[in-house]
């Protein structure tokens, strides 16, 4: 497990090195996200490039790294299939304008309010997220399929033989990556550890005649799956309006099974560079390859429709305005959590306003230079922590070593063997998942319990917004329920009346039980009820206290209200056109 050192001061050594080390599991996993929101792999290194060395210049949070995230490739997968790659770098853009927006406007404080049961699942559902997406890597052939549920063309890919040579490889070369990783720190701090691993697996691969798959493999398969799938994606709709009802599902079934030869996709793959060329995008035009040599982008400026008299412009325009709501508040949580986590590692404070800004900034710079969406990344992030890094030039570091790799020195990226970067990846999920937590089962309440698993099983199957709003939500109906429960009343009777004195929290979940604790046919003429260790919270706790003078007030008797604190009689006072009551006195506090 990794060693995290709370309180090591900055040094720019350690920082560059724990950059390196960060980029080395970066860039596929860059590129692996790419391949989940089905676009050039190029796209995710440039969109981590832009948004890594913004947020790592301007951000709130150091050795945060920030790159393309799983979590937001995941939301672009369907919309990148119906509305095609110029919107998608408008709603990248737009994601930035929000985001920056959210920090102008100072809404990071509302990170203030997830609960820990909240925080503890994201922790340990972005750990599990971390962990399945590695064993893509187990899996070969990858073709093209039909995707009956959510009715598109998507990718699958055969699991390796347990038994076969390329799967011993594998496990052997993650074995000796996550002992490396784990015993090198208790040798010696001078390297950093998942460097050094990477490092020796490289050379055992490219120097023994150990076979394992590489970076450059996975980005060559990558890419030709996407051009089969344009050429499927061409044939079905070219026959789709004339299928026979009730064979929709058969039809594109078999287009999927009858895959695209080599030379169809070589001549699809030249066509598409010949385009770019032609529109001055030279950065991409390479051959049919593994490499992930690039340049510096160019400015591009997304070409939309804006014909708001086209019903397929508008429907385009709106989703791209909600996928670029989705992605923006994705992204901030994903950003703010992480950055959350690291404060507590660090015993330091980040800044959550700032944060938002950078990332905001950093999103806006892709989408015009033709990069994906990114946020923080959770396990670059502690790999970086776990290097030695804890300055900015952590994170600096980490995107302009991005930059010279795919500019001058890609194929040092390319000969990667997958699988040191897998046992890299692995140890990150155990470093990241709060084993803690499960020590809590029968010490704390059932309900937390339930948000922990419920957050973290909603992070796996969904998203991280859709998790975390429930989380919150949870968390909020626990509350309200257990201070409902809490609510008291004691009676004092006296010779001028009766006063009830009441104790706790007045709001739409206790005004039932309030409302049982009296009797207007049996109380004398003169019923007083003492605030004085109660609050008024809401309109039901108003519409409650209207309900129980009224009562009184049918029988012919009188109810006073006594040592309301300040917020509770301006909340009356505030009403006064709706509820009638008699405020006798109130508190200063």
């Amino acid at each position: 497990m990794f060693n995290l050192i709370t309180k090591r001061q900055a040094n720019l050594k350690n920082d560059v090195l724990a950059g390196l080390t960060a980029v080395l599991t970066l860039i596929p996993e860059a590129v692996a996200f790419t391949f989940v929101a089905g676009i050039d792999p190029m796209m995710g290194l440039y969109g981590s490039f832009f948004i890594g060395l913004i947020t790592a210049i301007f951000g709130g949070r150091t050795i945060m790294i920030s790159g393309a995230a799983g979590s937001m490739a995941v939301v672009t997968t369907a919309f990148i299939i119906m509305f095609g790659l110029e919107y998608l770098l408008a709603a990248v853009i737009l994601t930035g304008i929000l985001q920056v927006l959210f920090g102008i406007f100072k809404m990071g404080k509302f990170i203030r309010l997830l609960p820990h049961p909240v925080m503890l699942g994201f922790v340990n559902g972005l750990a599990i997220v971390i962990g399945l997406a590695q064993f893509n890597q187990f899996k070969d052939n990858t073709h093209v399929v039909f995707d009956a549920q959510n009715n598109f063309f998507t990718y699958a890919g055969d699991w390796l033989s347990l038994t076969s040579p390329e799967m011993l490889t594998m496990m052997g070369l993650i074995a000796l990556t996550m002992a490396i990783v784990h015993f090198l720190p208790k040798v010696t701090k001078a390297v950093p550890a998942p460097l050094a691993a990477i490092i020796l697996c490289t050379l055992l691969v490219s120097f023994t005649p150990l076979q394992s798959k590489l970076v450059s493999q996975v980005a060559l398969d990558q890419r030709t799956s996407m051009i089969e799938k344009q050429i499927i994606d061409e044939r079905f709709d070219a026959i789709k309006d004339t299928i026979p009802y009730g064979q929709y599902d058969a039809v594109a079934t078999q287009i999927a099974a009858d895959r695209p030869s080599q030379a169809q996709i070589n001549a699809r793959w030249n066509e598409n560079q010949q385009r770019m060329l032609d529109s001055g995008e030279k950065e991409h035009a390479n051959p049919l390859d593994g490499s992930l040599r690039g340049e510096i982008p160019s400015l591009h400026i997304p070409t939309l429709n804006w014909d708001l008299s086209d019903s397929s412009a508008t429907s385009a325009l709106i989703t791209v305005f909600f996928l670029a709501l989705v992605l923006a508040s994705v992204g901030l949580i994903e950003s703010l959590m992480t950055l959350s986590l690291i404060d507590e590692i660090t015993q330091t404070k980040g800044r959550s306003n700032k944060e938002a800004i950078a990332q905001g900034s950093g999103n806006i710079l892709s989408g015009f230079f033709g990069g994906m969406c990114g946020c923080a990344m959770i396990g670059q992030s502690m790999i970086c922590l776990n290097s030695g890094g804890r300055g900015r030039m952590a994170g600096i570091s980490t995107a302009l070593f991005m930059l010279v790799f795919i500019m001058f020195f890609p194929s040092v990226i390319e000969m990667i063997p997958v699988a040191s970067l897998i046992g890299v990846m692995f140890m990150v999920v155990i470093a990241t998942f709060e084993w803690t937590s499960l020590r809590l089962f029968g010490k704390v309440p059932k309900s937390e319990i339930f948000i922990i698993v419920c957050v973290s099983t909603v992070t796996v199957i969904f998203d991280l917004a859709i998790a975390v709003s429930i989380g919150v939500i949870l968390s909020a109906l626990v509350y309200a329920w257990n201070s409902a429960k809490h609510i008291t009343v004691t009676v004092e009777e006296a010779e001028k009346g009766k006063t009830y004195h009441l104790g706790g929290n007045l709001f739409f979940g206790s005004i039932t039980d309030f409302k049982a604790k009296f009797n207007p046919s049996q109380d004398p003429n003169c019923v007083a009820i003492d605030f004085s260790r109660a609050r008024i919270f809401d309109q039901s706790a108003i519409e409650a206290v209207q309900s129980i003078s009224e009562k009184y007030k049918k029988q012919g008797k009188t109810v006073y209200l006594r040592n309301l604190n300040s917020e509770s009689a301006h909340l009356l006072r505030k009403a006064n056109d709706i509820v009638e009551v008699n405020i006798e006195n109130t508190l200063t506090a």
